[in-house]
């Protein structure tokens, strides 16, 4: 016995898949087919046989001609009278010799068996090592078999049809047990699957069989007391899926699949870290996949950069981050194109109702089909049939119409984390109609509001299909963020004095108007300079993902302006605006929130934005009286609107005029605002929302398929 070094893993008992081909491996639908060929891709442990009636010559032609059929380590040919080596095409003549041992060649066969008229000889089919003809039912004899037996050969007769002269020692199990002697192959590791009497040798040796729901009646029969032999109601390829399945050898297929471009894990300090956010897409879809959550699985991309490990680190042993994930491997050039030019300079200044800033470039676009196309296969082969796919996000436009024409089965979602652009916006896109087209293969589709569900029923007038559309505003983790905030107000206090902080917390991006808002402090101690020393904004804004170029101006810009406004107004240790591009732990943001006096949401365009709920909730928990000034383009103002203090980005005088109102209200007013803030966070707790949405998504389904 081989020792194992300290920390080695045993290497994985050998997995073989022996399959016939016709009616067998290459029966079922193009799908299931697809599923299958994808599924031995992601499980390269699971050694592939072909074991057929057909000559090399026809093997390699349907290898060369359909994608669907996955690559044989070694091939069975000739019903069992040729053996040879799938990745070279050379004889394995050590098992080969043995399988032909006494066969007296085809000539002779042929010039004996011709005395029987009844036996019609297979014109134009390379014969190697055997001997075929075409036999009606009924017609096989006792003197036809007698004369073979005269020859020293066997036979076989399968189909009602096919009548094989062959070596007295081959047969397509006397070949697979030879070639399992050779690679020390267990019986027990084995997986036979057929559908014809020819097949009937593979399941005599004592392995795992699967029979094809269409097989012959007489290899039912004769298979009838073997309880090792899988028998499912699925042809062809279904069924062989259905026996690995069964087997453990491959994962399951799920009923839910959830499709987002980004995984709810990190890769950091050589482990997988989650989000430390209670809130947000990510810890929401998190929450999905808990104890009483759906059979699902989370299907996302993993950037193969040299900084995580790659997405199949070994053949069979999936990442250990304990959630479902199935990771998509995407290398660090496909992703620049696909992410940071296509998505995020091409979509999102769409997006964000600014056309103008769209940069497109045909070969971006290339790359973001490309990633589509491969994330829709993605999806396909972890989907059951009839499974709920439930898609998040312009990234993935292009996915629905793919999985459409792959995967009518499929109930298809798509919700927008995003806003959706007004179609005016939209139609600047040069690929709107491409989009368009696939938007409209949706069974549904879920926004933050009313006026961006308005915005995609316009974008889709006059389409063939409109999905069936609903309006589902994300809210927070409310009683995560409740209790964070009140043992953080324990540490912190309650007392807060002079200067008032007024705090924004957003990412850069030129959609958040940062710069906006640093020149309204200018433009606000400029008309108030009673002010100076009497606030201070503090900017909390962590950078973009490396590589997103859009955003760089930004930056520049945003740096350059919080040096010279500080420039112009610092006195002392004073200065007006404190900026910090750095994230920071949750923990930490909940006492950024506790320490404000003004909460201060200015976004040009945004679909929701959770933080203005997140600093009502730790407000209403501590008993503080803190102000919310809340842009009318975010989502969040459809919900807060009627109770927060309404500013316009857009309008530089609206931006000081809504500030200074803040600064100023009185005690009461500050008490009274909150309250009617805090009554309006009456959204559903995330995990709620999310099977909401699958609910809704099912039922568009359905509708789908009764008006069919």
């Amino acid at each position: 016995m081989t020792s194992l070094r300290p920390g080695e893993r045993p290497a994985p008992a050998p997995r073989v898949l022996v399959t016939d081909l016709d009616g067998t491996l290459l029966g079922g639908d193009r799908a299931d087919r697809g599923r299958l060929r994808a599924a031995l891709d992601r499980h390269p442990e699971v050694t592939v046989v072909f074991a057929t009636g057909r000559s090399l010559a026809s093997v390699e032609r349907i290898l060369d001609r359909d994608p669907l059929v996955p690559r044989p380590r070694w091939i069975i040919a000739d019903v069992g009278a040729s053996v040879i080596d799938g990745s070279d095409r050379s004889r394995v003549d050590v098992v080969q010799n043995q399988l032909r041992e006494g066969w007296p060649g085809h000539r002779r066969v042929r010039e004996r068996m011709a005395r029987f008229p009844e036996l019609e000889y297979q014109e134009g089919v390379v014969q190697e090592g055997r001997c075929s003809f075409f036999l009606r039912p009924g017609r096989l004899s006792d003197d036809i078999t007698a004369a073979v037996r005269e020859l020293g050969c066997g036979w076989t007769y399968s189909a009602g049809r096919y009548f094989d002269v062959l070596p007295a020692p081959a047969s397509k199990g006397r070949a697979l047990a030879l070639l399992a002697r050779k690679l020390q192959w267990s019986m027990e590791s084995v997986l036979v699957a057929g559908d014809s009497l020819n097949d009937l040798s593979l399941f005599e040796l004592g392995c795992h069989g699967v029979l094809m729901s269409g097989a012959e009646p007489a290899l039912r029969e004769r298979t009838a007391d073997r309880a090792e032999v899988y028998r499912p109601d699925r042809a062809g390829a279904a069924g062989i899926l259905a026996a690995l399945e069964g087997l453990g050898w491959i994962e399951r297929p799920h009923a839910v699949v959830v499709g987002y471009h980004r995984p709810p894990v990190r890769w950091a300090d050589g482990r997988w870290r989650r989000p430390v956010s209670p809130n947000g897409v990510l810890p929401t879809l998190q929450g999905l996949f808990g104890a009483d959550g759906p059979d699902g699985v989370w299907a996302t991309a993993l950037v193969e950069d040299g900084t995580a490990p790659q997405a199949a680190p070994e053949p069979g042993r999936p990442h250990r981050t304990g959630l479902p994930l199935a990771f998509l491997p995407v290398d660090g050039v496909q992703w620049t194109e696909y992410f940071h030019r296509a998505c995020k300079e091409t979509l999102w200044p769409v997006l964000m109702s600014q056309p103008g800033r769209m940069r497109y470039r045909a070969s971006a676009w290339r790359h973001y089909e490309r990633f589509n196309a491969r994330f829709a296969d993605h999806l396909s082969t972890h989907a059951a049939r009839d499974a709920t796919v439930w898609l998040h996000d312009y990234n993935l436009w292009l996915v629905p119409g793919m999985l459409r024409a792959a995967r009518p089965d499929l109930r298809l979602g798509l919700f927008h984390h995003t806003p959706f652009p007004p179609a005016d916006a939209f139609g600047r896109l040069p690929t709107a109609g491409q989009l368009r087209d696939s938007l409209a293969c949706l069974d549904w589709a879920g926004f933050h509001t009313e006026a961006f569900a308005g915005h995609f029923r316009q974008v889709l007038a006059g389409a063939a299909r409109m999905p069936r559309m609903g309006v589902h505003p994300l809210g927070i983790d409310r009683r995560a963020v409740e209790e964070l905030a009140r043992a953080r107000s324990v540490r912190a206090g309650t007392d807060r004095g002079r200067p008032a902080l007024v705090l924004s917390v957003e990412r850069l991006d030129y959609a958040k108007a940062p710069l906006e808002k640093v020149r309204a402090i200018d433009a606000l101690l400029a008309q108030r300079p009673s002010l100076r020393g009497e606030l201070v904004f503090r900017l909390v804004c962590p950078p973009p993902e490396p590589g997103i170029r859009i955003h760089d101006t930004t930056r520049a810009a945003l740096e350059q302006a919080v040096d010279e406004v500080n420039g112009r107004w610092s006195y002392g240790s004073w200065r007006p605006i404190d900026y910090l591009p750095r994230a920071l732990p949750f923990a930490e943001v909940v006492d950024q929130y506790l320490a404000a006096e003004v909460f201060w949401v200015t976004s040009l365009q945004d679909g929701m934005n959770l933080t203005a709920k997140e600093f009502i909730a730790s407000h209403a928990a501590t008993g503080r009286r803190g102000v919310l000034i809340l842009s009318r383009h975010t989502g969040a103002a459809a919900q807060l609107g009627t109770a927060a203090l309404l500013t316009d980005p857009r309008s530089p005088q609206d931006l000081v005029d809504t500030l200074h109102r803040s600064l100023t209200m009185t005690p009461g007013e500050r008490t009274a605002h909150l309250g009617r803030l805090a009554a309006l966070l009456d959204d559903p707790p995330p995990a709620q929302w999310a099977r909401d949405i699958l609910t809704a998504i099912g039922e568009a389904a359905k509708g789908r398929n009764s008006r069919k």
